[in-house]
């Protein structure tokens, strides 16, 4: 029996999985170096999940001065906000990552966190970008969920407020009194045109010749 082989132009989900694996790695003789934070995530704390999942940790100079490192080929005055905002995040996420890997790995050279960080700026932008444009609309929603529910609030306590006062609750009362006077007024014409006799006129029948 021979075992089926598999079309060139076909991928397996092992294959895929393979080279998403190299993609997401480096290996210095037999050692093997996560370039993806996130395969990191069994040795952090909450406080380090939080700090690398959301963006705007860092301070603004600091991803400033290292745009340039990892976006060499990049006019930044010609990029709309919605683009500077994913680069930049993206500039944010291969700080932090580089972080983690040296603080995982302490056992790297300087030139090895160099070949690291080459690897990372070719296999890892768009997703970072990717990524952080999630993020920042993730984040978005949630203020504007946030920002209804608070006029909500404070329209509430408005008119709760408005209510409370003295000149509200002594014009309310003349209101009210109109209003249950014309309820009972409609209530009486009603229950009086119920009660009205009908008049019905009987026909008038004619005699058979």
């Amino acid at each position: 029996m021979t075992a089926a082989t598999v079309p060139s132009g076909s991928t397996t989900p092992d294959s895929d999985r393979q080279r998403r694996l190299q993609q997401d790695s480096i290996q210095f003789g037999a050692k093997t170096v996560y370039l993806n934070p996130f395969l990191y995530w069994r040795r952090f704390d909450a406080n380090t999940d939080r700090w690398l999942r959301e963006p705007g940790q860092l301070m603004e100079e600091q991803i400033l001065t290292n745009r340039a490192r990892f976006y060499p080929e990049v006019n930044w005055d010609l990029l709309d906000k919605d683009e500077r905002d994913a680069k930049d995040g993206a500039v944010e996420m291969f700080i932090k990552s580089l972080e983690l890997i040296s603080t995982f790995n302490p056992e790297l050279t300087a030139g090895q966190l160099l070949e690291v960080e080459r690897k990372m700026a070719v296999t890892k932008k768009q997703s970072f970008e990717r990524w952080v444009a999630r993020a920042l609309k993730r984040r978005l929603n949630e203020e504007h969920k946030a920002r209804r529910r608070f006029d909500r609030e404070r329209s509430w306590l408005a008119w709760m407020e408005w209510l409370s006062l003295d000149v509200t609750r002594q014009a309310l009362v003349p209101l009210a009194s109109l209003l249950v006077i014309a309820v009972a007024g409609g209530w009486w014409w009603g229950s009086q045109q119920n009660c009205r006799q009908v008049i019905v006129n009987p026909g008038i029948q004619r005699l058979a010749p």
